[in-house]
């Protein structure tokens, strides 16, 4: 049995007993904050002119007694006319774009004080000590983590489930808090791989994390037996609900890649219990979060949507916090618990003026304190790229020996929903090319890492692009590029760019790079300031609508293409798959 995730953040025998010092009075407080109201998540309630002691990295006293703990050397602060609320606890992001050094600043004045990670980006990419490195960077930040194993349900075979022994050692880190997101169709159509996997993390007491989309009746039902904990997929207060009955704690994202907070707002009304309804972002991409912000957005939204400041506030700690079995160390306001503290301006303005994260002040009037840790990536970090050759234009090819070729093409439906369509198509001189009269263009995803060079070339339909190209080297779920273009040669020039680079977003025209973001680490991870890869990753996306793309964000809908969790068919480099069945298809229709 692992210990216990809070573990990581109990004090221990000797700074409990300085706690009850200080609650007794015999001993003075580190910090006492005085004057303001205090939202207790636990009760529900306001607490006016509520003193709050801390001493170390903890909450020693709250209420009244508080304000006598005050000694000669203790740091007064005074919050009158102000409200103090828990440290914000974001339950469900994925941290891999940026660096922490450039993404913690804006994450910390917003009045975040713990993030749970997912780590499914590192493994595909670095293996076992990939997400080690990765684990190695969130110690010691002004911010707390934990993270999540990854599951590493993929549509690539190379990448479908992780080897128990490798998961059994992540599990038996303090650090990790659960099972990463396991997608509901992979735990039905392959019980035998993932089940023992799920079961690793039940039996050392580690939440499983779920993916229900799509998943009804029966085949819920079974979902939920698995022992699912969470999901982050509901986006209707109806779908959120059907969760809450099986005891599933639901996750609203209001992020970059999904806004579901207005939506499901209307649950407030229902009569249900909102205890086990959890606030997260599932990712804030950097102009976002550099022009408007973190998981504070999310839970200013939910106050401008009608639900109660307090129930708001809530949905952001407490609920988080319990969701994980971290409520005894942070999450709230009370003796023992970790001293994570916002001062703000009322209950109902969540814009922090002081953030304080483990006893210390990290963020007051506007200015940050205590700056994170910059991580340093060892070389091999920079090495995930591993093609051994150039691609060539003929790489991309797809020859066909037939007069005519029934095949099957990606349909984009919406910005990330594909559909199988069938066709017919016509090669020319033995070869089948774009056909941008139906809009019709080539896509490929490239193995960088298990397999490198091993390929597949398809055909997606709706995609936007009428001219040049666009690739990534950070699509879901797998280690490679996937590209799709209106050109052999572009397509080739995006990809060869993208090896230059050791990862990046590329766009290209008529033999020119027009727009790049490079991605060195890992392939998927960017070593820019944030303010520098929001400007990149905007002048990436300007590129992309130049070419014909009218995706609200074109780099979002080319990642996800590889994806396991979007229905309804993707691609990887062993062909297409339809996540219907999981099985594997090929171009031609046979």
């Amino acid at each position: 049995m692992a210990n216990p995730p809070s573990r990581m953040l109990m004090c221990n025998a000797e700074q409990r007993a300085a706690l009850m010092r200080v609650a007794l009075g015999t001993e003075p407080a580190d910090m006492v904050i005085l004057n303001g109201s205090v939202v207790n998540v636990y009760t529900g309630e306001i607490l006016e002119n509520c003193p709050v002691a801390v001493k170390g990295k903890w909450i020693a006293s709250v209420g009244p007694d508080a304000a006598s703990a005050a000694g000669e050397s203790t740091l007064v602060v005074d919050a009158a006319g102000k409200t103090l609320a828990p440290g914000l606890i974001d339950g469900h992001t994925h941290t891999w774009f940026n660096t922490l050094d450039a993404f913690l600043p804006y994450v910390i004045k917003g009045g975040t004080t713990t993030i749970i990670t997912e780590t499914m980006e590192f493994y595909p990419v670095g293996g076992y000590d990939g997400v080690i490195e990765f684990l190695d960077s969130l110690k010691d930040q002004p911010i707390k983590f934990f993270a999540t194993a990854p599951a590493m349900v993929s549509i690539s075979k190379n990448h479908n489930g992780i080897p128990g022994e490798i998961l059994e050692k992540l599990l038996e880190r303090d650090e990790i808090v659960g099972l990463g997101e396991s997608y509901w169709q992979a735990v039905l159509q392959s019980p035998d791989t993932m089940v023992p996997l799920l079961q690793s993390a039940l039996d050392r007491g580690k939440r499983l994390e779920g993916h229900s989309a799509g998943a009804r009746g029966k085949k819920l039902m079974a979902y939920a037996a698995s022992g699912i904990s969470s999901c982050h997929e509901p986006i209707t207060a109806e779908e959120a609900i059907a969760l809450l009955r099986l005891g599933i704690h639901v996750m609203v994202r209001e992020g970059s890649v999904r806004k579901e907070l207005e939506q499901i707002s209307s649950i407030r009304h229902a009569g249900v219990d909102l205890r086990r309804l959890l606030l997260v972002t599932d990712s804030i991409e950097p102009e976002e979060l550099v022009e408007k912000g973190y998981l504070e957005v999310a839970v200013q939204k939910a106050i401008s949507c009608g639900f109660d400041p307090v129930s708001a506030i809530q949905m952001a700690t407490l609920n988080v916090a319990e969701h994980f079995g971290l409520d005894d160390v942070i999450g709230g306001i009370a003796p023992g618990r970790c001293a994570d503290i916002l001062v703000l301006p009322d209950v109902k303005t969540i814009a922090p003026e002081t953030v304080i994260s483990n006893g210390r002040i990290v963020f007051k009037d506007a200015k940050l304190i205590v700056p994170p840790r910059k991580h340093h990536y060892p070389d091999w970090c920079r090495q995930s790229i591993q093609l051994q050759r150039p691609m060539k234009p003929s790489d991309f090819e797809i020859h066909a020996d037939k007069a005519s070729v029934r095949v099957r093409v990606i349909e984009m439906i919406s910005d990330l929903v594909t559909k199988e369509l069938q066709t017919d198509v016509f090669p020319t001189e033995g070869k089948i090319t774009a056909d941008l009269e139906q809009g019709i263009v080539k896509v490929a995803v490239i193995d960088c890492r298990h397999d490198p060079c091993r390929s597949f070339v398809g055909l997606i339909k709706g995609f936007g692009i009428t001219q040049g190209s666009i690739a990534c080297s950070a699509p879901w779920d797998t280690s490679g590029i996937t590209v799709v273009g209106a050109n052999e040669e572009d397509m080739a020039l995006a990809v060869n760019r993208i090896r230059e680079l050791q990862g990046g977003v590329i766009v290209c025209k008529g033999g020119k790079i027009l727009a790049e973001l490079p991605l060195p680490i890992f392939g998927i991870m960017s070593d820019l300031d944030m303010e520098q890869v929001a400007k990149k990753l905007n002048s990436v996306r300007q590129a992309a609508r130049g070419l014909g793309i009218t995706f609200a964000d074109p780099v979002l809908t080319l990642e996800t293409l590889t994806g396991a969790a979007i229905p309804h068919l993707r691609i990887c480099e062993e062909g297409l798959v339809s996540l219907r069945d999981g099985k594997t298809l090929t171009l031609e229709v046979k």
